[in-house]
Parts: structure tokens; C-alpha cells; sequence
């Protein structure tokens, strides 16, 4: 109920007056039944503007420090991330990562659509990077489609650094859904995962126009973040 209120009459009507989001594609998302809205991951507020094109309602995966933090702030935090479709998972790995998978399919398996950035994190430069196989289990484990989104235009509105995106129209482009039946029941073949994955990629690449490197995004981030000899 909330998640509606907060598209409906609260945040939806007010980014959409002031921002005026251009969408194209939207009939490629199923009007019903499970699906994998699979995106290029550009800014924040990415997870914001994809969902306010669609009739339907879109959940995310979201680290669950969003809704474990304490006090006024922390309840401000857990009613917006829960008001906006988020759902708290441990991503820290190991057996975490497998807990969010089983969340993610039990979302799927429901009927609903599972909003994901396979590239894991934020592009570092605007380019688009490797995605890891994640999203591929569960498509192949929920057997759901999967449509590739293109953000555009987000980076320029909200830079690193920048917390209130600039005035500038962002778009949404729907791709259409990639059918990976033929790999059903081959889940736990990583050559298959890996083969899926860089499938939902190319069709990224090729919807958003971005220059695509074979390398994950996280590793960028973290040899950046390294300190310099000297």
C-alpha cells in the first residue's frame, strides 16, 4: 500500500512534474507474471525513475543497512527503501549471496517484476561493465524473462558527489524480453550462467549505446580507491 502512495501522490507526482521522464519500449514488460527488469546502473537514482514509467509495481534488492540503522534517521530510511520497493538482503556473500537469491526468485515466483543491475555496483565512468552471473540464476531458476532497461542520461543529472539531480529529462528504454528457456534446468552450469549473462549485456549495450568493458565494475572502483605510490 505504501509503495503505491509513494508513486501515486507522494514522490511519483513530483519527480514527474519537475523531471518529465521519456520512457520507450514499455510494452515489452509483461503486463503480468514474473520478469527480470535487468538495467544499467548509472546513479541513484536510476532505481527511482524505472519504476515510475510502469503500471506495475517493481521491487529491488537492497543491502540491509538501509533498514537496520537506528533511531529517527533509520526509520526515515526503512519507511522510504520499503515505500519505494526495496527488500533488505545481506549481500555481504558467501551464504548471504545465496539468501538473496532464494529472495529474489521467491519475488519472481510470485508473479512480480525484480528490478537488477547485474554490473553489481554504479558505473565508475558511464561505460558499461561486466555483469555477473546472478542475474542468470535467477532467471533461470524462477524461468522468467528477462527485459534489458537502458537508463539514460541519469549520470549527467546526478554526477558523484551530487545529491539533488539536475533539471534534465531522463529516459527509459525497454528492450525486448530475451527468452532463455532453452537453459532451463541448467542453473548450475557456470558456463551457461556466464553465456546468459553476457547475452542480457550485449542487449544492454546495444539499447543504451554505452561502450562496453569486459572487466566488473567493483574491481575498477576498488584499484581507483587504492592509494598512490609516492
Amino acid at each position: 500500500m505504501f509503495y503505491w502512495l509513494m508513486k501515486s501522490v507522494f514522490l511519483g507526482p513530483i519527480l514527474r512534474l519537475i523531471y518529465r521522464p521519456w520512457a520507450e519500449g514499455v510494452e515489452h514488460v509483461p503486463a503480468k507474471g514474473g520478469a527480470i527488469l535487468a538495467g544499467n546502473h548509472l546513479t541513484v537514482v536510476d532505481s527511482f525513475f524505472m519504476p515510475l514509467v510502469l503500471d506495475r509495481k517493481v521491487s529491488f534488492l537492497a543491502k540491509s543497512d538501509y533498514f537496520t540503522q537506528r533511531g529517527v534517521k533509520g526509520w526515515l530510511k526503512r519507511v522510504f527503501f520499503g515505500g519505494t520497493g526495496n527488500v533488505p538482503v545481506d549481500r555481504s556473500g558467501g551464504r548471504a549471496s545465496e539468501a538473496a537469491l532464494r529472495t529474489a526468485v521467491q519475488i519472481l515466483e510470485t508473479g512480480d517484476l525484480l528490478g537488477i543491475y547485474p554490473e553489481g555496483t554504479r558505473s565508475p565512468d558511464g561505460r558499461l561493465y561486466r555483469g555477473k552471473t546472478g542475474v542468470a540464476r535467477m532467471a533461470l531458476e524462477a524461468r522468467v524473462p528477462v527485459v534489458p532497461v537502458a537508463m539514460i542520461g541519469t549520470a549527467e543529472m546526478q554526477p558523484a558527489g551530487r545529491i539533488i539531480p539536475k533539471l534534465m529529462r531522463p529516459g527509459i528504454r525497454f528492450g525486448a524480453p530475451l527468452d532463455f528457456s532453452r537453459y532451463y534446468g541448467m542453473e548450475t552450469d557456470r558456463h551457461v550462467l556466464r553465456s546468459v549473462t553476457d547475452e542480457i549485456m550485449y542487449a544492454l549495450m546495444e539499447l543504451s549505446g554505452q561502450e562496453y568493458v569486459d572487466v566488473y565494475a567493483a574491481s575498477v572502483k576498488a584499484k581507483a580507491a587504492e592509494p598512490k605510490d609516492g
